[in-house]
């Protein structure tokens, strides 16, 4: 069996990081280790929600798995809320990864034209230091601009978009995904790139107008395991549009839905039924 080990916080209530990352990659048949970077009651769209940071964790949690000879097929990372755990995140990758391991790397910072709160500038920055040691970096439109240092836009034409995940790539990567591309109305999904091959790769599904909290740790964390159990980059995020997409769907169909997670639970069948 293939094992992935995901880095990320976990909210208690709230589908996000590791409440969605486990169950997702565990049911596309991939064993799921984690290291929690912080534990809180709910994600933070809710008011007065608890935290506590396990950043001491971290380094005791890896010496641990380094004594016992743990491998990992793939290395992928979530939201990571400090400077510090920047650092640890970059020496687990040098004591994990390597040939035969994959590393991706979701920059989860920001959204709609800003940082989420705490972040700055210059976190940006020591997160595109972190970026060069991926094989894969899946940022929304947002992420990559703070990544490049280029100014945020609404209006990239499809010219310029590829020149952002060659850019991306430029950083380290082979592999650069970018999330959110709308280049038909009425239309969104993702463009990728890999910089051996020196292709360009899109695939979108029906816009749906609506925000939910957690689709790109649903994404994310399909594309993860579409590459742990085999699947080429651009089948690996073909998956991932359709899932999330699909959990969308079910989430949109139920008469009392709210927009604190995805109903992605009600659309594993579809996605264990697309592995087969």
């Amino acid at each position: 069996m293939k094992r992935i080990v995901t880095i990320q916080d976990i909210s208690c209530l709230g589908k996000c990081s590791l409440t969605v990352a486990l169950p997702i990659i565990s049911a596309m048949g991939v064993e799921t280790a984690v290291v929690p970077t912080a534990v809180l009651s709910t994600h933070t769209m809710f008011r007065e929600f608890t935290f506590h940071d396990l950043t001491d964790e971290m380094t005791p949690i890896a010496d641990h798995w380094e004594r016992e000879g743990f491998a990992f097929d793939a290395i992928y990372t979530g939201y990571l809320g400090s400077f510090e755990q920047l650092g640890l995140v970059s020496k687990f990758f040098d004591r994990f990864g390597g040939e035969g391991t994959t590393v991706v790397v979701d920059p989860v910072m920001a959204d709609n034209g800003k940082l989420y709160a705490g972040f700055t500038p210059a976190f940006a920055r020591e997160m595109a230091n972190l970026v060069k040691k991926a094989d894969l970096v899946i940022p929304n439109l947002t992420e990559a601009c703070f990544l490049l240092d280029i100014p945020y836009r609404t209006d990239f034409t499809e010219a310029e978009l590829k020149e952002i995940l060659v850019r991306l790539t430029a950083l380290g990567p082979r592999y650069a995904a970018l999330t959110g591309v709308a280049l038909t109305p009425g239309r969104l999904g993702v463009m990728s790139y890999d910089r051996e091959e020196k292709t360009f790769f899109h695939y979108d599904r029906e816009y749906l107008s609506v925000s939910f909290h957690g689709t790109g740790d649903i994404f994310a964390s399909t594309t993860t395991g579409g590459l742990a159990r085999g699947l080429s980059m651009q089948d690996a995020l073909t998956l991932a549009v359709d899932f999330t997409v699909e959990s969308m769907l079910k989430t949109l169909a139920e008469p009392n839905h709210n927009t604190y997670g995805v109903n992605f639970e009600e659309a594993i069948p579809l996605l264990c039924e697309r592995l087969k």
